[in-house]
């Protein structure tokens, strides 16, 4: 679309919807939001040249070749924001980040998944993924900070009364329908004050864009209604993690190559898989980027721990739903909700278009569940393991050519600088658990 067009359809969306602030929103190299608000009066200039911005204390930004970055708006993403006032409206709009000369910022994450999703569109692929989030709703203490009490004492698949958090879905799930979303299932989790809300499938571009926005209107919607969402992966130690479950389908040239009869996979599919799996300790420390992510995969049987992958196994690393519908996939189980989702799904593609390139071997179907794994000792020993700390991650991370060639060496250096830094942060504190368990005998 040109420049004209762009403002033409700018100015009428402010016009029809009397807006009068736009938040220009960009993601930072640990997948969080930032933004930048504007008045509705900027928004032409924005589209024709940017609005420019001090990158030097943005996570992930320092170590470009200038600080000074430029916000482009993407403005296929301008949505307005339900939660705001409804006279003099708030919308937001998705950025891209380029340098004062107009020439690409690399360490763009959403430029980053453009790009691979270029790669694969080059060779007739088309990517579309979806993501279940889960998340905890806990109680706020008298001053509105959080705490790590649930807000009830429910569990998977309750309802009101047991399920407090009941209405605070509702309102989430509403909210994003009026930003577009087609949810498809919300409930309650496992754990107590655990939910999960699922919504459709769409291109990786758009399904990373909408992931950024669920995380937001999640926490938006629970602030309103005097609780806190958090997306920490192991919040409470006897509750189950929260996962975000990712949905792969990829189709070459209109037909789905996860399309399978009767369990039995077409040899891309085997192939795209055996490519993830044979990277998936390299991106880990980019899909479970804390140290927290590591206590909810070695933490209980709800997360996966070893590498394989099944037909139905809820259990597993990959998981191909056996039921069948239009939609044919795979489902990594892996990943969390603080992962960057423009990364994680650039690795995944990425990692799966080399396992077609190089026509991978697929490992064996792993039948098992992990508490079967784990009560023999013989099959555990055949199988691979995730990374079971931060730092153990980061050194996979480290040793795969491909995570360099995706996020670029620049950005594959400065995320294992930073995330190393948090991990010694973490190696130098001492813990409550220490202090209980050693103090008194030593």
């Amino acid at each position: 679309m040109s420049l004209a067009k762009n403002i033409l359809e700018a100015m009428k969306f402010i016009e029809a919807n009397d807006v009068k602030f736009i938040r220009l929103q960009f993601c930072d190299l640990f997948g969080q939001n930032r933004n930048i608000a504007i008045t509705a009066m900027q928004m032409e200039r924005a589209l024709a040249s940017g609005i420019p911005f001090d990158a030097s204390l943005v996570v992930g930004f320092p170590e470009s070749r200038q600080t000074d970055l430029v916000l482009c708006p993407d403005i296929s993403t301008i949505q307005l924001l339900p939660w705001r006032p409804q006279q003099g409206k708030v919308a937001r709009i998705l950025c891209d980040i380029r340098y004062p000369n107009g020439d690409v910022f690399e360490a763009d994450s959403r430029y980053i998944l453009k790009e691979t999703i270029k790669q694969a569109e080059a060779l007739g692929y088309q990517f579309n993924t979806s993501a279940d989030c889960e998340f905890y709703l806990f109680k706020q203490d008298e001053n509105g900070d959080p705490t790590t009490i649930p807000t009830d004492q429910a569990g998977y698949f309750d309802l009101a009364p047991y399920d407090r958090g009941e209405n605070t879905r509702r309102e989430i799930c509403l909210t994003l329908e009026d930003m577009g979303f087609e949810i498809e299932s919300s409930r309650h989790e496992a754990g107590r004050g655990q939910h999960e809300i699922d919504f459709k499938y769409d291109d990786a571009l758009s399904s990373a864009d909408k992931i950024m926005t669920f995380k937001t209107v999640v926490k938006t919607v629970a602030q309103r209604n005097g609780v806190h969402a958090s997306f920490l992966p192991k919040p409470l130690m006897d509750e189950p993690g929260s996962g975000m479950h990712i949905h792969v389908s990829l189709s070459k040239d209109g037909h789905d190559i996860f399309k399978n009869n009767s369990g039995i996979l077409g040899e891309d599919a085997k192939h795209f898989i055996a490519g993830v799996l044979s990277h998936v300790k390299g991106m880990t420390a980019i899909t479970n980027p804390l140290v927290n992510s590591y206590k909810r995969l070695t933490g209980g049987k709800e997360a996966p721990r070893h590498i394989g992958w099944g037909f139905g196994n809820r259990t597993s690393l990959i998981r191909i739903p056996m039921e069948s519908d239009e939609y044919y996939r795979f489902e990594l189980r892996g990943p969390d909700p603080t992962c960057n989702p423009y990364l994680t799904f650039a690795l995944i593609l990425a990692a799966g278009l080399e396992g077609i390139a190089k026509k991978m071997v697929l490992v064996d179907e792993l039948k098992l569940g992990e508490d079967e794994i784990n009560k023999d000792p013989l099959v555990a020993d055949t199988l691979q393991e995730l990374p079971i700390t931060l730092m153990e991650a980061l050194t996979a991370m480290a040793a795969d050519p491909l995570m360099r060639t995706v996020l670029g060496e620049d950005l594959a250096e400065k995320f294992i600088e930073l995330k190393t830094a948090e991990w010694m942060d973490y190696i130098k504190t001492v813990h409550p658990w220490e202090i209980d368990r050693y103090l008194l005998t030593y």
